[in-house]
């Protein structure tokens, strides 16, 4: 692309230098027919027109004049076009008046018509160069700010999406620990699951979204190693649309709310609880609910107020955030509590597009 910008301004100040000198000349030459002096000194014309122009442009390209403010610019054009004039003035007028020195001998003000004609030349040429560059750096610089946010926003992600609580790794090696004698089979398959959701966990900072059928995957390894915690305390369902199943989400995102389910709803629950979790396709958009037992301190909780429930935190702050960061406000998430001891977090997300990658505006507040 540089060489191609490079290419047309060579062609334009070529093409345009010649144009306008011959646009005297070449009536100069029907008129009085051709000279050889004439002709050089069009030439000189051709090349001087675009080795000032082209000084102009390095100056204004290292000293960098179009990111000044307007006033400033405006003073640095003037000048430039009033200097450029008074040199193509100064070397035109001898030549001029050698070859033409009876048809200017008794014109006192040559001069200033030589210069205003030259300075209305170099300031057409001269704006317009500025005006171009003024607007590509502007550009540029409108570019730059957004891939730095998106870069910014891209940092954030993968943070966020690499969190997975600790504990849960604790209780989980504990659990494991207990049945290593007292049932090796099962043990066996649970370090099998927590192996899984590590390597979901590893891999989620380098991949911005996974199919449904694998973040189920995940959340279903994930209820297994809690139900080998809860035993009989805990049950769950999980149901889906087959048409959902390579739909795109965040990585890790349903079982950082499952989890949320299970430490501030059914953990507190004398005789234990559930968890149910169902996908669907609604409006063209993928809308997960996930029902725990237990209750919140407030009606509904949104990306908004996250902070002021008690089963607000960390995890959910980050589900917020990070639907924040890729789908923008084309996704929703909030929890609310459907009925007497039954809370429901519903997400929606729309099909992933160029679109929806767009980076998104405001982020929620977490628990």
């Amino acid at each position: 692309m540089f060489t191609s910008k490079k290419r047309i301004y060579w062609t334009l100040q070529i093409l345009g230098w010649t144009l306008i000198v011959m646009f005297e000349y070449i009536p100069y030459v029907l008129e009085y027919g051709f000279k050889l002096p004439e002709f050089y000194s069009a030439l000189a014309n051709i090349l001087l027109g675009i080795c000032l122009t082209h000084v102009y442009r390095l100056v204004i390209r290292r000293w960098n004049w179009s990111s000044l403010p307007l006033p400033r610019l405006a003073l640095r054009v003037i000048g430039s076009v009033l200097w450029l004039g008074l040199i193509m003035t100064m070397i035109n007028q001898p030549m001029d008046r050698e070859i033409l020195e009876q048809n200017l001998f008794n014109q006192p003000l040559i001069f200033w018509g030589y210069y205003t004609n030259w300075c209305k030349i170099l300031l057409a040429w001269i704006l317009s160069y500025t005006v171009y560059h003024y607007i590509e750096q502007n550009r540029l610089a409108g570019y730059e700010k957004i891939m730095l946010k998106m870069s910014m926003r891209e940092a954030e992600a993968k943070v966020l999406r690499s969190q997975l609580n600790p504990h849960f790794t604790f209780n989980a090696l504990n659990s494991i620990r207990a049945l290593v004698y007292e049932d090796p089979k099962r043990a066996q398959l649970s370090i099998t699951q927590l192996s899984n959701i590590l390597r979901n966990s590893l891999l989620a900072d380098r991949r911005k979204t996974v199919d449904l059928q694998e973040e189920l995957r995940t959340v279903e390894d994930y209820l297994e190693l809690e139900k080998v915690r809860y035993e009989e305390r805990l049950c769950y369902s999980i149901t889906t649309n087959p048409q959902a199943i390579y739909w795109q989400v965040p990585p890790m995102m349903l079982q950082t709310l499952v989890e949320n389910g299970i430490k501030h709803g059914v953990a507190k629950q004398m005789g234990g609880g559930f968890i149910g979790l169902k996908s669907e396709i609604a409006n063209e958009l993928l809308v997960i609910t996930i029902h725990n037992s237990g209750n919140l301190g407030s009606t509904e909780v949104n990306a908004g107020n996250l902070g002021n429930t008690e089963s607000g935190g960390v995890g959910l702050k980050n589900t917020a955030e990070r639907l924040s960061i890729l789908y923008g406000k084309a996704a929703s998430f909030r929890i609310f509590q459907e009925k007497e001891n039954v809370v429901c977090s519903e997400i929606k997300i729309p099909m992933l597009s160029e679109e929806v990658m767009m980076v998104g505006e405001g982020s929620g507040k977490e628990n």
